[in-house]
């Protein structure tokens, strides 16, 4: 890690997710054949691709949906990993044993072997997002996985808003940051608070990028899931903000889109060089960060 490896070019695939898993695992391999036939040599689907978002409910049956690591999914994965020589990056839904599940970041590389995994560790509770019934938060730590293309870093959604979980993924060696993401807006809620909620999620995101000097990208899915009258409406959205915060590439709202961009790891050492926010940590400051709250002495 001791010097910036080659330039490569990265693919953010945003889709829609229909009722038919099988369905969503064929279109999303497609997709990674047209992004490996435009050149990507590392691309990422959006978080639980192959199903719709099944925790805008609990219902135990959902449970099923759930697969081991590897297996079918993982396998039609590595199998366009290995078609292509790409690295893939791939949301699943882990069955690990009975009674156990997470949300899980596999990363493949170019030979379709499994290169590690990534299990979700921060796990939301919120109006059609219960996913603290169905994940059991991750056990894995932050991770760096190093591929054939680059330094992959992999985090999920709700990560997304945690600066520490970057921080860590970064201080790994990670030159870019996945956030396979599954996130929209209440209907009911869109005017008034739409606009507003899709520029914080971007920001904090694009703030990443700039703390820790490295890329960042989110990969979002579109389309109305649920109940015509109410459900989610997932904002699309999915972006590639380099080591300055400059976003590079945005895809729309409500399209089935496959950026392709490239990144420079030498824009890493240029930017850390400038603003060297690592060499000036205050690492013997922090230890209180392990708090959840600072409490004022009686």
């Amino acid at each position: 890690m001791s010097r910036p490896s080659q330039p490569f070019t990265v693919a953010l695939v945003q889709m829609r997710c229909s009722t038919d898993p099988d369905d969503n695992v064929r279109r999303a391999c497609e997709r990674l054949r047209e992004a490996a036939e435009r050149g990507a040599q590392v691309a990422c689907l959006p978080e639980l691709f192959r199903t719709q978002y099944f925790c805008q409910v609990e219902d135990s049956s959902r449970f099923d949906l759930a697969e081991p690591v590897p297996g079918p999914t993982s396998e039609a994965l590595a199998q366009v990993a290995r078609e292509t020589g790409m690295v893939v990056v791939g949301s699943l839904f882990e069955r690990r044993t009975a009674g156990i599940y997470h949300n899980t970041a596999v990363v493949f590389d170019a030979d379709g072997s499994i290169r590690g995994r990534y299990r979700k560790m921060h796990i939301p509770d919120d109006p059609l997002y219960y996913e603290k019934y169905y994940f059991t938060p991750g056990d894995l730590g932050f991770q760096t996985f190093e591929t054939k293309a680059a330094r992959v870093g992999t985090l999920v959604c709700w990560d997304q808003w945690y600066p520490e979980a970057a921080r860590l993924t970064a201080l790994k060696g990670a030159e870019i940051l996945f956030y396979p993401t599954a996130i929209g807006w209440h209907p009911a809620e869109k005017a008034e608070y739409g606009e507003a909620q899709a520029n914080a999620w971007e920001t904090v995101q694009r703030a990443h990028a700039i703390s820790n000097g490295l890329y960042v990208a989110a990969v979002n899915r579109v389309g109305h899931e649920g109940p015509a009258d109410g459900g989610l409406e997932f904002w699309g959205g999915s972006f590639l903000a380099d080591p300055f915060g400059r976003v590079l590439a945005r895809a729309g709202r409500d399209t089935e889109e496959v950026l392709i961009v490239a990144c420079d790891p030498g824009l890493m050492e240029e930017t850390r060089r400038n603003w060297p926010f690592l060499r000036d940590r205050r690492i013997d400051a922090y230890g209180s960060l392990t708090q959840r709250f600072l409490d004022e002495l009686p």
